[in-house]
């Protein structure tokens, strides 16, 4: 059986941005999951995914958090992070619960 779109998402809020101390789901950095089932029952998960501004230094540590978030999935065989900036992030994507994090109401 394939991994739930869920239970990807559920891994990703791990991932905490060091610089807003926000998971990054609730951050609205998560743009795309698909989950691929492959012959045995394992699945490749394939991630879009962006970052507050185009010069964010925790980047590559966000990408990298990423992967290995989704890869620790029992069941997942292969995982892609792919960083898109097309749409560009804007803080209308993050949750209620970001928001309130963060003090913007």
């Amino acid at each position: 059986m394939p991994i739930a779109e869920d239970s990807v998402r559920e891994a990703l809020k791990q991932v905490i941005d060091p610089e807003l101390f926000v998971n990054i789901v609730d951050l609205g950095l998560i743009y795309k999951v698909d989950v691929a089932e492959q012959d045995g029952g394992a699945s490749n998960v394939d991630v879009e995914m962006t970052m507050t501004s185009p010069a964010c230094p925790a980047g590559p540590q966000l990408l990298s958090q990423s992967k290995e978030a989704v890869s620790r999935l029992e069941g997942v065989a292969a995982v892609d992070v792919r960083l898109v900036m097309d749409p560009p992030w804007t803080p209308d994507r993050m949750t209620e619960d970001a928001r309130d994090q963060l003090g913007i109401f």
